[in-house]
């Protein structure tokens, strides 16, 4: 039998958006093929009748529900959408007696596991389900699609492929054998001090406080995840960060390998800004490389968009709501 953990839930709004008044949000919670219980918040708008399209988002990369993949959820269901927003597996909200570690394969279990609540859900119709999945979980929803027959539209927003920067650096940097030894040495290292140390060292978030010299992109994180921006409480970018070997894995797992045979509609967008763009169109054109289905997908580019104006608009109304709008629409009728 599927057994749920007992999770402590938050009540308040305890968001870094204002609630609407167009759209009941509540509490939910499901279980992934592991037995690890996911927690949600759940948005749909007022005044409908009949089943819903729906939409699954999480996102970005150490980010929790109450951040940007809640504001994407709302803004959605208050244009006709029923949708959740989660925290992964060991994150936030969400079960998993070790915290703060990740993994390709469990998170992409996390965005199937919604598709299953969603497609149980009473109130949602199972032949019309999207995901949104933004930053890390870019990658991650873009792997679910080519994995998940039951989407019928994804869209990645300011995307990175984790497993990518993982194993070759920024801007494949660091994309040698003997680079990806020394990580994979420190890792192993790491793994015997965090057992006689009885606790896993925390490898940090954000930097904080900002150094005068810091990277353009680092400043953008700052920006979000360290001011009443951004900030959230649970938040891993905006505290201690993942565990130091929390994301271990991702070294010897490429998690686009099939991308290429998604049959169903994908968007890719990201900002000219964003230092992470190379992710973006990187992924969408090895997406549609002998490709046989490629009339449903695209890739958008905004201009003038940072890395994180697509989290919430950056102040600018960056994020093209009325295009998620029109896709979705479109591929999920």
């Amino acid at each position: 039998m599927i057994k749920k953990e007992e999770l402590k839930l938050t009540q308040n709004w305890d968001k870094t958006f204002p609630k609407s008044d167009k759209v009941y949000h509540c509490k939910v919670t499901f279980v992934n093929r592991y037995g690890i219980t996911l927690a949600a918040d759940m948005y749909y708008p007022k005044d409908t009748e009949g089943k819903l399209p729906a939409i699954a988002v999480c996102g970005p990369f150490g980010a929790v529900k109450e951040q940007c993949s809640g504001l994407y959820a709302q803004t959605m269901a208050e244009r006709g959408f029923l949708t959740i927003a989660f925290d992964p597996s060991f994150t936030g909200e969400s079960g998993g007696n070790v915290r703060y570690m990740a993994s390709p394969d469990i998170n992409t279990e996390d965005f199937m596991a919604a598709v299953d609540f969603l497609s149980l859900c009473d109130k949602v119709d199972p032949q019309r389900i999207g995901i949104i999945g933004i930053c890390g979980w870019g990658g991650m929803a873009l792997n679910t699609a080519a994995l998940d027959t039951r989407i019928k539209a994804t869209v990645a927003s300011t995307m990175y492929d984790m497993t990518r920067v993982n194993a070759k650096g920024y801007f494949d940097g660091e994309d040698s054998e003997d680079a990806r030894y020394q990580k994979r040495a420190a890792m192993c290292a790491q793994r015997l001090a965090d057992l006689k140390a009885g606790e896993y060292k925390l490898g940090g978030g954000v930097v904080d406080p900002l150094p005068e010299d810091a990277p353009y992109f680092v400043k953008d994180y700052y920006d979000y995840y360290k001011t009443n921006r951004g900030y959230h409480a649970r938040s891993l970018n905006s505290n201690g960060g993942w565990n130091i070997i929390g994301c271990e894995s991702f070294i010897n797992q490429p998690i686009l390998k099939y991308t290429n045979e998604i049959r169903s509609a994908v968007l890719v967008m990201h900002g000219d800004k964003a230092h992470s763009c190379y992710f973006g169109k990187d992924a969408y054109a090895d997406m549609v490389k002998d490709c046989k289905y490629t009339e449903n997908k695209r890739l958008l580019i905004i201009p003038g968009a940072s890395h994180t104006d697509l989290y919430d608009g950056g102040g600018k109304d960056a994020i093209p709501f009325d295009e998620l709008e029109s896709f979705f629409t479109e591929y999920l009728k």
